[in-house]
């Protein structure tokens, strides 16, 4: 065991991870737990670097409760991030130290976020985002490492090793567990080798959830390659691989596909911004060029809105026909509360305030006053 442990501190340095304790395994960098929480690294304290980093942070939260990697990518979610600020409910900075392969020491700025719930939950029902719902598992990493000198479990003792792919789940949303490391455990390392999902499953059943994410790193070349399987409740939900020259990289990717097969299993729609289409609505209180061109400008910056284009202009107000990436309950739920476009009723109920004093009848659609 003495070998053992000299074989997984000697790893540890070479992927030049900083030491951790185990108590953090748990833990899970307690600074950033929180799903509505991020960190990003950031080169200063000024104003536009903070922007430019609450923008990053909520592209990770975003990521995090949808579980999609690509949320940033997806039609209006740019322009929110491009709002973040608005949705911060507070921040800190945290100086970071660590020593990189050499022995040096680095210092690192980070800015830690934190994001109304509310308001970040109006933007993903909104935009019709995807929601991986809460609690979410904690599946146990059954890792083995093999830098030529033989395949070896890593336990909680040695989860220096495993950070990358431990910090990695929890950026993706979701934490990582790991075997105590016991005899019969470090025994096991050669079913993990020849994939023998069945033997882990049964070794893992200590362990709450059902789930175990087992993988296999060894060297490729000048490089790492890692073979993953992810198993929920005996059934094998997903098999991949990741390969790159720097090891920490090449474990990292089994958090994604972990996390990817999760989503794939558990997420749901939002529901709550209806379906993508073409709506026409009506809009009050342009009475004037600018009013008009102080509406366009607006729309132009609801993230909800593609494009929009005047159909007609009555005693009722402006007909607009807009083209939305959600339907109209995601249109309001992003002009609530703005103050620059007020909801008003819809139906057949007639209005006494027609401008010739005589009753009009409403025309049914949605209806929103300029403020």
């Amino acid at each position: 065991m003495a070998g053992f442990g000299l074989a997984m501190l000697g790893l540890a340095v070479m992927l030049a991870v900083p030491p951790v304790s185990a108590q953090r395994v748990e833990g899970d960098r307690a600074a950033a737990s929180g799903i509505y929480e991020a960190e990003v690294p950031v080169s200063g304290q000024g104003e536009a670097e903070r922007n430019n980093g609450f923008s990053r942070a909520l592209a990770q939260v975003l990521a995090k409760i949808s579980g999609d990697r690509s949320a940033t990518g997806r039609p209006g979610v740019g322009q929110e991030l491009r709002r973040a600020k608005e949705y911060v409910s507070g921040y800190d900075y945290r100086q970071d130290e660590s020593a990189d392969a050499t022995g040096a020491t680095r210092f690192r700025t980070v800015l830690v976020v934190r994001f109304d719930r509310a308001r970040v939950d109006g933007v993903i029902g909104a935009l019709g985002l995807p929601v991986w719902p809460q609690p979410r598992p904690k599946p146990v990493l059954w890792l083995a490492i093999d830098d030529g000198k033989g395949p070896r479990l890593v336990g909680l003792a040695q989860n220096n090793a495993a950070r990358s792919v431990l910090d990695r789940a929890t950026e993706r949303g979701y934490r990582l567990g790991l075997p105590s490391g016991s005899a019969a455990e470090q025994a096991a390392v050669s079913a993990i080798w020849r994939g023998d999902t069945g033997a882990i499953a049964r070794l893992s059943a200590r362990y709450s959830p059902p789930m175990q994410l087992i993988g296999k790193l060894y060297r490729k070349g000048a490089g790492w390659k890692a073979d993953w399987v992810f198993v929920d409740s005996g059934r094998v939900l997903s098999k991949w691989s990741s390969e790159n020259g720097d090891a920490r990289r090449a474990m990292a990717g089994g958090a994604d596909g972990a996390a990817d097969a999760l989503i794939r299993r558990y997420a749901r729609g939002s529901g709550a911004s209806g379906p993508a289409g073409t709506y026409r609505v009506l809009f009050t209180g342009i009475d004037s060029a600018d009013d008009y061109i102080r509406l366009s400008a607006y729309l132009q910056e609801v993230s909800v809105v593609r494009r929009f284009r005047p159909v007609n202009a009555g005693p009722n107000g402006l007909v607009l026909e807009l083209e939305l990436i959600s339907g109209l309950p995601g249109f309001r739920r992003m002009v609530d509360g703005r103050g620059v476009l007020i909801a008003g009723d819809s139906g057949t109920q007639t209005d006494e305030d027609g401008e010739d004093g005589q009753p009009r009848e409403s025309t049914g659609m949605p209806t929103y006053d300029l403020r």
